[in-house]
């Protein structure tokens, strides 16, 4: 699907970008990162400009988030019943509720691209939980905004090598949640030493 969909690129860029991230934050299975480093590519080759890609990509995951959360909104706890039939997606829906739990605005701002498979669960279970629509929508769009930014930008930059793209922002990606562990364990230890003393 992945070949089919780059190659359709070059004719309909920006509203196969649009709709693949749109189906990405639906959690239908896209290569949406993948497109939006080809679309970088192609951006830099002249096909379109880089803005107008990274509006393309931006608009559908903003209206894919919006649109996972009013479904959970709308449906609430019953939507998420359901989805928890299935032993895969009852694990996905229970890492969303934890990281939302946890975190709040924060997990919803790191689910869009350092975290982003559980973004589509997040936006569900944020909707079911009740969590007011001003502050999902500003962490939802501040972090696809990263996630926009790092892909098609990479796209851009390396045009001629994608792969290494890719697995530059995999290794960037690995080191900012290593580090990101590394302090909430630590602030994890000094809150449950502290609370010994």
């Amino acid at each position: 699907m992945s070949d089919w969909l780059l190659s359709l690129l070059p004719d309909y860029g920006l509203w196969i970008l649009a709709i693949g991230t749109y189906l990405s934050c639906l959690a239908v299975p896209m290569p949406a990162s993948l497109l939006m480093l080809a679309a970088g590519g192609f951006a830099a080759a002249g096909d379109f400009a880089l803005w107008q890609a990274m509006g393309a990509a931006l608009a559908g995951a903003v209206a894919g988030d919006q649109t996972g959360f009013a479904i959970g909104r709308l449906g609430g706890q019953p939507v998420l019943a359901r989805l928890e039939r299935g032993r895969k997606r009852a694990a996905l829906v229970a890492r969303a509720r934890a990281l939302l739990a946890r975190g709040g605005a924060a997990a919803v701002f790191l689910s869009r691209w350092l975290v982003s498979p559980a973004g589509p669960w997040v936006n569900l279970a944020a909707g079911a939980a009740g969590t007011g629509w001003a502050q999902f929508t500003a962490a939802a769009v501040l972090g696809e905004i990263v996630w926009v930014g790092l892909y098609t930008g990479m796209g851009h930059v390396f045009v001629g090598n994608l792969t290494a793209a890719e697995d530059l922002i995999g290794s960037v990606l690995g080191l900012v949640g290593g580090v990101a562990a590394m302090v909430l364990a630590g602030f994890w230890l000094r809150t449950a030493l502290g609370s010994r003393a």
